[in-house]
């Protein structure tokens, strides 16, 4: 118990292995209390079994939410004990059907005062304890199904890499990676276009002098992500969300978030009312994206780009930055 004082919420794992494990050893001797020849991890199945009603093993896996090769284990070895027989369904040959045999049948008026005892013994802990085991696991089950641990670890981890993220304005000493980040995340699906080469080759020239900006993410002060915000004179939209990149090394962090929430921040703060951008539908995380930060699909404009085949925009004209 010291260990798990010291180790704290993050051993929960291994605690509840070791109160899985004392409990299974008495519910071996409490078996053979009764004179029952039952392993405790076949109970569910021979559970299921004792209403009479011959079942499947996917019929039963399904019930008791366990896997099917476990199962099929599970029924092998309570065959061999004499507990379960098999045959061919009638219908279907290619089914067994599984029911208890007559050795397992002769349990099940003697395992009912078991039952009974191992409910009452139950309850008494219950009574003793202050919280209700049982209410809590069932409520665990409930949250974990919802959303799971490995998920609510990996929000965790993105939470607080995100904390060493930093996004600064763009200077001359960060223009190979502004181009280095875009020419690997192009390269990595498309081919570079020539549009693509105006704008990495001379970022000053051809956004910042135009009234654009340019962003970039510090990750530990290393430049790992960029964004720029180009100058628009359609009539309808400012400013264009483009060149938005993140190196493969450090996604996960929440950058792309960080990165377009903060170049929208800009946009309304140089008083736009409408940001456009450019992508391809086979780049699935940026457009999660993109609908995240509150961009909606809109008709076909004249794109510069091949690899183009969907636009979107956001209308910024009621956001607040200090917000977000």
């Amino acid at each position: 118990m010291e260990f798990f004082e010291k180790a704290g919420a993050m051993a929960i794992g291994s605690r509840l292995r070791v109160l899985t494990d004392r409990i299974t050893d008495d519910a071996s001797d409490i078996y053979k209390l009764y004179d029952i020849d039952l392993h405790p991890k076949w109970f569910p199945v021979f559970y299921v079994l004792s209403t009479g009603e011959e079942k499947t093993i996917t019929g039963i896996a399904q019930e008791i939410g366990h896997s099917h090769p476990s199962v099929s284990k599970i029924i092998s070895e309570m065959t061999m004990s004499g507990l379960i027989q098999e045959r061919k369904d009638d219908l279907d040959g290619r089914r067994n059907m599984v029911s208890l045999s007559e050795k397992g049948r002769s349990y099940l008026e003697r395992i009912q005062f078991q039952y009974k005892d191992v409910e009452n013994a139950i309850h008494g802990i219950t009574a003793q304890g202050t919280h209700n085991l049982w209410k809590a696991v069932e409520e665990w089950e409930f949250l974990l199904m919802q959303k799971s641990l490995l998920r609510r670890v990996t929000e965790q981890k993105k939470a607080r890499e995100s904390n060493d993220v930093q996004i600064v304005n763009y200077e001359p000493k960060y223009a190979q990676a502004f181009k280095a980040l875009n020419e690997q995340w192009i390269s990595s699906y498309f081919e570079m276009e020539e549009a693509d080469y105006k704008s990495l080759n001379d970022p000053e020239g051809y956004i910042l002098e135009n009234g654009g900006l340019i962003l970039v993410a510090l990750y530990h002060n290393q430049p790992v992500g960029v964004c720029a915000l180009i100058k628009m004179n359609d009539g309808e939209y400012d400013l264009e969300l483009a060149k938005m990149a993140v190196s493969p090394a450090a996604q996960g962090k929440n950058i792309g978030w960080l990165l377009g929430n903060a170049a929208l921040d800009r946009a309304s703060e140089m008083n736009a009312k409408k940001v456009y951008l450019e992508s391809n539908t086979i780049l699935k995380p940026a457009i999660n994206l993109y609908h995240k930060l509150g961009f909606q699909k809109i008709a076909g404009q004249p794109t510069p780009y091949e690899r183009c085949n969907i636009q979107m925009a956001v209308d910024i004209s009621s956001r607040n930055p200090s917000k977000n």
